[in-house]
C-alpha cells in the first residue's frame, strides 16, 4: 500500500518535468531575455521620442513663444544694458519688477520683443522673448547684434 503511493508520486513528478518552462520574464537571465529586454526598451524609447516629436512640431513658421530667442549672461549691470539697448533700438519702453528690469521693444499696440534683465550674483541674465505672431521690427539679426553689443 505504501509502495503504490510512492509510484504515483514519481509519475506525477515525471509529468511536471516534461512540461515546457516559461523563460520570459526570467530573473536569472539568459541571452534571449537580455535581447528581449533591450528590444522592449528600444521600442519604448522610439515610441516616446516619436510622440514628443509629433507634439513639439509646429504647424508653420511661427516661433514657439515659450522658447527664448536669446538667453545669455553679462557682467554688466541691468541699468547699463538697458541704457545701451535704449540707444540702439527704436521704441523701447522700460519698467521695473523688483530687481528685474523689463524692456518692451516695438509699437505700443504690438510689441516685437520682450527683454528681461535679471541681476544674479554680480552678473545680469538677459532673456529675449519674441511672441509667435509678433512682427520682427527690428529684424531678428539686428536684435541679436544689439544684444551682443550691449552685453559686452
Amino acid at each position: 500500500m505504501h509502495g503504490g503511493f510512492a509510484a504515483k508520486q514519481c509519475v506525477a513528478h515525471q509529468r511536471s518535468a516534461l512540461r515546457p518552462r516559461l523563460t520570459f520574464p526570467c530573473t536569472t537571465g539568459n541571452a534571449d531575455d537580455r535581447i528581449m529586454k533591450r528590444l522592449l526598451l528600444l521600442t519604448s524609447a522610439v515610441a516616446i521620442t516619436a510622440t514628443l516629436a509629433a507634439c513639439g512640431s509646429s504647424s508653420g513658421p511661427a516661433r514657439d513663444a515659450s522658447a527664448p530667442l536669446v538667453y545669455v549672461s553679462s557682467s554688466r549691470t541691468p541699468a547699463s544694458i538697458a541704457a545701451c539697448l535704449k540707444d540702439r533700438l527704436p521704441r523701447v519702453r522700460t519698467s521695473q519688477a523688483g530687481a528685474t528690469t523689463e524692456l518692451a521693444v516695438g509699437s505700443d499696440s504690438n510689441n516685437s520683443y520682450f527683454i528681461t534683465l535679471t541681476p544674479l550674483n554680480g552678473s545680469t541674465t538677459i532673456k529675449v522673448m519674441h511672441p509667435a505672431n509678433a512682427p520682427a521690427d527690428p529684424p531678428e539679426e539686428e536684435m541679436r547684434f544689439d544684444i551682443a553689443r550691449c552685453a559686452t
